[in-house]
């Protein structure tokens, strides 16, 4: 890692615990290349960690970081402050931490930018920094993070730039994010430039979406099925009755019955039942709920309900799934022990 910032921008990295590699590479190499296509050292960059000891990633790999929060707060007191502090999270959110919280709120006091990837973005918002605000949030900590932080907008894309606070949901999006803030700087054609040596294609706009659409998750073009699934999905918390999913779809029941086990292999209620355990299961990996207000988030009224159908599906309990990713991370992400089945859609 640098040692001194001599660039003309220079931005602090905050990595917390089992912060994604993925997202913090994407970034850094983002602004390398800018220094690169501009021939000049424009950006600069530094990384801190809670006691200044190396940064584990979510894959186990151990980062040397620059200094310590302390430090890095007492020469925000002292020197010029860096353009924009990013909190780098993973998949996990993270628990209350009252000096990093402390930290960030002296931060957005000194007026300087703030943004975070993944579940960096919890402790902006323990901060108050997202209150009213828009903000990218993963699809998987969406439910859990929408249900916490009701004040700030929270929307399923890709990243967002709400003023001077830059969030991303995480995986690739971190480079798309640093490319429009290189863009506003350096201007398209840095950017252009710097995507021919990245060899990417494109340069995704503010607020796409993070997730493929419907019809390319499902391998399904019809209108019918996506419309029901669509009422499906946004449902999961209070699960409608197939009687009123049948009339607003235009299909009698009967029909919906024959074209879910066509399409889908299983019949409507069982596929419904299935998207709100795939739910929870997300819960229950990233989230620190209890695990009845999870079971309640998803649509079960019952504690013993609720695991009961959980184990058929994962063939182990919810405790049993929480602790087994609770070891997988103290392992650091290297875990033996045999995957449970998930149902995930890559961004």
């Amino acid at each position: 890692m640098q040692q001194a910032c001599t660039g003309d921008r220079f931005f602090t990295f905050y990595l917390l615990d089992g912060f994604a590699l993925h997202g913090f590479s994407a970034a850094v190499e983002a602004l390398r290349l800018a220094n690169d296509v501009a021939g000049r050292p424009v950006y600069d960059w530094l990384a801190v960690t809670a006691d200044g000891q190396p940064a584990v990633s979510s894959c186990g790999m151990r980062i040397a970081v620059d200094r310590s929060l302390a430090e890095e707060r007492d020469r925000l007191l002292r020197v010029a402050p860096p353009r924009c502090v990013v909190v780098c999270g993973g998949r996990m959110a993270p628990p209350p931490d009252r000096a990093l919280e402390a930290w960030i709120r002296l931060c957005g006091r000194n007026r300087l930018a703030l943004g975070s990837f993944a579940s960096g973005l919890y402790p902006l918002a323990r901060a108050g920094l997202t209150d009213g605000r828009r903000c990218a949030v993963h699809w998987e900590h969406f439910p859990d993070f929408s249900e916490r932080f009701f004040t700030a907008r929270a929307r399923q894309t890709a990243f967002e730039i709400d003023g001077s606070l830059y969030t991303c949901a995480g995986g690739n999006a971190p480079f798309d994010l640093f490319l429009r803030l290189i863009e506003a700087d350096l201007g398209t054609d840095t950017v252009n430039r710097i995507c021919e040596i990245a060899l990417r294609e494109r340069v995704r706009e503010t607020g796409e979406r993070q997730r493929l659409p419907l019809q390319a998750r499902l391998g399904t073009d019809n209108a019918f099925l996506i419309r029901v699934i669509e009422q499906m999905e946004a449902n999961l918390s209070e699960p409608l009755r197939l009687t009123a999913l049948s009339p607003a779809s235009g299909l009698s029941r009967r029909q919906m019955e024959r074209l879910f086990r066509r399409e889908m292999g299983r019949t409507p209620a069982r596929y419904y039942l299935d998207l709100r355990l795939e739910r929870a299961h997300l819960l229950l990996l990233t989230a620190s709920q209890p695990i009845i207000e999870i079971a309640m988030a998803c649509g079960f009224s019952t504690a013993s309900h609720f695991s009961r159908t959980y184990r058929e599906r994962y063939g182990c309990t919810p405790q049993q799934t929480r602790l087994a990713e609770t070891a997988r991370r103290r392992a650091g992400g290297r875990s033996n022990a045999p995957e449970m089945e998930r149902e995930r859609h890559v961004a």
